[in-house]
């Protein structure tokens, strides 16, 4: 009930969906949005990409900002050509499936990240999706910040917007968006990590439960691959925000480093809470490997024990059963009432004593 009710509340305070599109785009098949900023206001009028880069290097003032989504090699070529971007950064870009890193070609920075969604679902199965994720690569200009996604998820139009509020910031040029996508995406992780945290406590809840030692190890598993992949996106994004943070990079201004720091800071946590997650989720598997092994210590002492109990008459059974013409009590009148008597008993007796040592 507590994590449906709060899979309901991830719902209502679920982030804007930007609703552009790449084939309603008169710019190109991949490219969602092509804006030209100036002292941090949105220029309009555009009709191409040539066009907004040319505006805004014959100013001298300003910078373009591209947004492409699963751009073809052949679509982003015009691009890498116009900006001068290095081949490597271009492959890496176009054919997606990068760990989250920072290089730097002359003074054109490239960063990727990896964009994270939480499932949402109503119960946690073996074979639930818990975490997709996606890609957002980011070329960072003198005058140009090209992104491009990945996946179906990590839309920035929303990011834009919040941006465009604060013209102020947006003024410092390029390296805000590329702080602003950081943190867009590391407030990501945090909201997901957040929801993971009621699948975590729903397996704990069932694993500790009465009748834990029958729940399904598959959830556990499929919850630890889940939180691998989170891990996966997190983990290796850590040094790259660092660098951003302490070291000085031509291309991000100087009153931009703090921010960084922040976002720094709040990478860290998510990546403690995950590490705290695998732990206890180690943890909480090997608790049911326990009670699994205790259960069934249990089932075999019982059955031990009813063993042992049926043994008497099987045993009494089995001496009468012989056909040897002499033997004692065969033609006495209470001998069969006796034995079984005796079997009772004797059965009794023994039923007690595995009661009384916990055995039954």
């Amino acid at each position: 009930m507590i994590h449906r009710l709060r899979s309901a509340v991830r719902r209502t305070y679920r982030r804007a969906v930007d609703l552009s599109h790449p084939a309603r785009s008169p710019l190109g098949s991949a490219v969602v949005n092509c804006v030209v900023y100036r002292d941090g206001a949105r220029q309009d009028g555009a009709r191409s990409i040539e066009e907004a880069v040319r505006r805004v290097r014959k100013s001298g003032d300003g910078f373009v900002w591209i947004g492409l989504h699963e751009p073809e090699e052949k679509e982003f070529a015009g691009l890498a050509k116009l900006f001068e971007l290095h081949p490597l950064a271009v492959e890496d870009a176009v054919h997606a499936h990068q760990r989250p890193k920072l290089e730097q070609y002359d003074d054109v920075l490239f960063a990727v990240f990896k964009t994270v969604r939480y499932v949402e679902h109503d119960e946690l199965t073996a074979t639930s999706e818990v975490v997709d994720t996606g890609e957002l690569m980011a070329f960072i200009g003198p005058d140009f910040v090209v992104t491009i996604r990945h996946g179906g998820h990590g839309s920035l139009g929303p990011l834009r917007e919040a941006l465009e509020s604060e013209p102020e910031q947006l003024a410092k040029g390029p390296s805000v968006a590329l702080h602003a996508i950081a943190d867009h995406v590391v407030d990501d992780y945090l909201a997901v990590t957040e929801a993971v945290q009621g699948d975590l406590d729903a397996i704990e809840t069932a694993v500790f439960s009465e009748q834990g030692h029958r729940g399904d190890v598959g959830r556990i598993y499929q919850l630890k691959r889940e939180l691998l992949e989170l891990k996966r996106a997190v983990a290796p994004l850590g040094r790259p925000l660092q660098r951003l943070a302490s070291e000085p990079v031509p291309i991000i201004a100087a009153e931009i480093r703090a921010y960084f720091r922040d976002v720094a800071d709040h990478l860290a946590r998510v990546t403690e809470q995950v590490a705290s997650y695998d732990a206890l989720l180690d943890s909480i598997l090997q608790a049911h490997l326990a009670q699994v092994t205790v259960a069934q210590n249990e089932d075999m002492r019982k059955i031990t024990a009813w063993a042992a109990i049926i043994a008497v008459p099987t045993m009494v059974c089995g001496v009468y059963g012989m056909n040897f013409e002499h033997m004692p009590e065969l033609r006495w009148t209470y001998g069969y009432p006796l034995v079984l008597g005796v079997m009772a008993v004797a059965c009794f007796v023994i039923h007690r004593g595995f009661r009384r040592n916990g055995w039954l």
